[in-house]
Protein backbone atom coordinates (compact mmCIF):
# COMPACT_ATOMS: atom_id res chain seq x y z
CA UNK A 1 0.00 0.00 0.00
CA UNK A 2 3.07 2.21 0.23
CA UNK A 3 3.74 4.66 -2.48
CA UNK A 4 6.42 3.40 -4.73
CA UNK A 5 10.17 4.34 -3.42
CA UNK A 6 10.82 4.49 -7.58
CA UNK A 7 8.99 4.88 -10.73
CA UNK A 8 10.60 4.91 -14.38
CA UNK A 9 8.56 5.99 -17.52
CA UNK A 10 9.27 3.54 -20.41
CA UNK A 11 8.24 4.67 -23.95
CA UNK A 12 7.42 1.83 -26.31
CA UNK A 13 8.27 2.22 -29.97
CA UNK A 14 5.50 2.42 -32.67
CA UNK A 15 7.34 -0.48 -34.35
CA UNK A 16 8.37 -2.28 -31.52
CA UNK A 17 5.88 -5.56 -32.29
CA UNK A 18 7.55 -5.36 -36.11
CA UNK A 19 11.15 -5.42 -34.37
CA UNK A 20 10.30 -8.12 -32.18
CA UNK A 21 9.25 -10.57 -35.05
CA UNK A 22 12.73 -10.60 -36.18
CA UNK A 23 13.36 -12.85 -33.49
CA UNK A 24 10.99 -15.92 -34.69
CA UNK A 25 8.09 -14.79 -33.59
CA UNK A 26 5.41 -14.87 -36.32
CA UNK A 27 2.41 -14.56 -34.52
CA UNK A 28 -0.15 -12.59 -36.60
CA UNK A 29 -1.69 -10.91 -33.48
CA UNK A 30 1.49 -8.94 -32.85
CA UNK A 31 1.10 -7.54 -36.47
CA UNK A 32 -2.32 -8.09 -38.35
CA UNK A 33 -5.10 -5.84 -37.09
CA UNK A 34 -7.65 -8.19 -38.41
CA UNK A 35 -6.56 -11.16 -36.32
CA UNK A 36 -6.04 -8.70 -33.39
CA UNK A 37 -10.19 -7.91 -33.73
CA UNK A 38 -10.85 -11.69 -34.15
CA UNK A 39 -9.20 -11.74 -30.37
CA UNK A 40 -11.12 -8.97 -29.21
CA UNK A 41 -8.06 -5.94 -29.52
CA UNK A 42 -8.51 -2.61 -31.62
CA UNK A 43 -5.49 -3.16 -33.01
CA UNK A 44 -2.02 -5.49 -32.73
CA UNK A 45 -1.17 -6.08 -28.87
CA UNK A 46 2.82 -5.88 -27.69
CA UNK A 47 4.35 -9.20 -27.05
CA UNK A 48 4.06 -10.58 -23.34
CA UNK A 49 8.08 -10.92 -23.35
CA UNK A 50 8.52 -7.34 -25.00
CA UNK A 51 6.93 -6.19 -21.48
CA UNK A 52 8.53 -8.30 -19.43
CA UNK A 53 11.98 -7.42 -20.89
CA UNK A 54 10.92 -3.59 -20.69
CA UNK A 55 10.65 -4.09 -17.44
CA UNK A 56 13.71 -6.49 -16.13
CA UNK A 57 15.34 -3.34 -18.46
CA UNK A 58 13.92 -0.81 -16.16
CA UNK A 59 15.34 -2.26 -13.38
CA UNK A 60 18.42 -3.21 -14.13
CA UNK A 61 19.28 0.47 -15.46
CA UNK A 62 18.03 1.87 -12.23
CA UNK A 63 19.20 -0.68 -9.67
CA UNK A 64 22.15 -2.29 -11.03
CA UNK A 65 23.83 0.16 -13.22
CA UNK A 66 23.13 -2.07 -16.68
CA UNK A 67 24.90 -5.20 -15.54
CA UNK A 68 22.91 -8.06 -16.46
CA UNK A 69 24.93 -10.51 -14.62
CA UNK A 70 23.65 -9.01 -11.05
CA UNK A 71 20.07 -9.69 -12.40
CA UNK A 72 19.65 -13.22 -10.46
CA UNK A 73 16.04 -14.03 -11.24
CA UNK A 74 12.80 -11.75 -11.97
CA UNK A 75 8.72 -13.03 -12.53
CA UNK A 76 5.84 -11.17 -12.83
CA UNK A 77 2.20 -11.85 -13.76
CA UNK A 78 1.20 -10.45 -17.01
CA UNK A 79 -2.33 -8.80 -16.21
CA UNK A 80 -3.36 -7.08 -19.74
CA UNK A 81 -1.89 -6.16 -22.99
CA UNK A 82 0.08 -3.26 -23.94
CA UNK A 83 0.19 -1.48 -27.39
CA UNK A 84 3.09 -0.75 -29.49
CA UNK A 85 4.07 3.18 -28.71
CA UNK A 86 2.53 3.15 -25.21
CA UNK A 87 4.58 4.82 -22.33
CA UNK A 88 5.02 1.53 -19.75
CA UNK A 89 5.10 3.23 -15.97
CA UNK A 90 6.94 0.95 -13.87
CA UNK A 91 6.64 1.58 -9.84
CA UNK A 92 9.36 -0.51 -7.54
CA UNK A 93 9.79 -1.06 -3.86
CA UNK A 94 12.86 -2.44 -2.74
CA UNK A 95 12.33 -5.46 -0.16
CA UNK A 96 15.82 -5.22 1.20
CA UNK A 97 19.62 -5.08 -0.51
CA UNK A 98 18.85 -7.67 -2.61
CA UNK A 99 15.16 -7.77 -3.62
CA UNK A 100 12.79 -5.45 -5.56
CA UNK A 101 8.92 -5.84 -5.82
CA UNK A 102 7.52 -4.16 -8.86
CA UNK A 103 4.29 -3.56 -11.16
CA UNK A 104 3.49 -1.89 -14.54
CA UNK A 105 1.04 0.05 -15.92
CA UNK A 106 0.62 1.83 -18.86
CA UNK A 107 0.69 5.44 -18.84
CA UNK A 108 -2.24 6.65 -21.58
CA UNK A 109 -4.94 3.72 -20.66
CA UNK A 110 -3.90 4.23 -16.39
CA UNK A 111 -4.11 0.01 -16.62
CA UNK A 112 -1.64 -2.55 -15.14
CA UNK A 113 0.23 -5.13 -17.40
CA UNK A 114 2.50 -6.60 -15.12
CA UNK A 115 1.98 -7.61 -10.90
CA UNK A 116 3.27 -8.71 -8.52
CA UNK A 117 6.32 -8.58 -9.81
CA UNK A 118 9.77 -9.55 -7.77
CA UNK A 119 13.29 -9.52 -9.26
CA UNK A 120 15.88 -10.70 -6.72
CA UNK A 121 19.49 -8.84 -7.56
CA UNK A 122 22.63 -10.16 -6.97
CA UNK A 123 25.84 -8.13 -5.06
CA UNK A 124 28.15 -5.37 -7.09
Amino acid sequence: DAAPEVTIEMPTRADAAVLYRLSGDINPLHIDPAVAAKAGFPRPILHGLATYGNACRGILAKFCGHDASRMKSIRARLTSPVYPGETLVLDCWRLGSEEIAFRASVKERGVQVLANGRAVLGAR
